[in-house]
Formats: C-alpha cells, structure tokens, sequence
C-alpha cells in the first residue's frame, strides 16, 4: 500500500488559513462547491469539483504537496505528490 512521503515534514501546529474561501474564485466571480487547505502555507482553494480547481493549481504552482479538507465535520488529508489520502 502506498503512504504519503510528506507527511511528516508537515508543520505543527498547522498554518492559520489566510481567509475563509478561495480567493481566486472571488476575484473571478465564481463558486467553490469545497474548500481545501494547503497545510504548508495556510492557502484556501476550491476543490477540483469547483469550476478552476484553485487548490490543485496552488500545488501546481507552489509544490506545497499535502492539503486537508476544509468543510466543517471532515478531518481527511490529501497528497497531491503521492496520491495518496494520509
């Protein structure tokens, strides 16, 4: 079974989300249908059901490898690296 690589290089505790949506999709006008959180550096990002898929892109543009899910209720984390829930 395949394990994320970057988990552990994460940083505790982890970063303060810097706002409460995606702001891409506020500067285009559109609508995240979930909200993702880069655990590097604290980005907000649609998820890739939202029209631009603003978190994928983050990671595309930064290699920030590790996001969790920012809805409330749900705790589960994803590595864009390893494709891999952690």
């Amino acid at each position: 079974m395949k394990q994320c690589t970057h988990a552990d290089a994460l940083p505790h505790p982890e970063p303060v989300p810097l706002g409460e949506t995606c702001p891409e999709c506020l500067r285009d006008g559109t609508h995240p249908v979930q909200l993702r959180l880069c655990l590097t550096c604290g980005h907000v990002g649609c998820c890739d059901s939202s029209p631009s898929r603003h978190a994928t892109e983050h990671h595309k543009d930064s290699g920030h490898p590790v996001m969790r899910t920012f809805e409330p209720g749900e705790n589960w984390r994803w590595c864009f690296v390893d494709h891999v829930l952690v």
